[in-house]
């Protein structure tokens, strides 16, 4: 995969995951906070990856790249939790989290 195209990959992960939030209907708190904290691991995946590909050295875009990862996981934990809360279905959220596990 080029860096253009995992550019593109990493958007289309944060904006699933902002489409797929908004349709949940809920005034729930906990959903809301769990929301807010998915959506920001979730931009800060592109966000991160095009800083990594801007880096000025291989260290720089060593640390970026393991931001990348760190923020993924966090995802997966957020997704982790609203399957667990039963606030959604695993089968609903699966192939959002399986992208975050890729």
């Amino acid at each position: 995969m080029t860096p253009d195209e995992l550019k593109l990959r990493t958007k289309k992960f944060a904006i699933d995951i902002i489409k797929f939030l908004d349709k949940i209907e809920s005034k729930s708190k906990c959903l809301n906070i769990i929301s807010n904290q998915l959506i920001r691991s979730a931009s800060s995946v592109g966000a991160n990856y095009r800083a990594a590909c801007r880096a000025r050295s291989q260290a720089e875009f060593i640390s970026k790249i393991k931001i990348v990862e760190e923020e993924a996981d966090e995802c997966q934990y957020w997704i982790e939790l609203l399957v667990g809360a039963e606030i959604v279905s695993a089968q609903s959220i699966n192939g959002l989290l399986k992208e975050a596990q890729n």
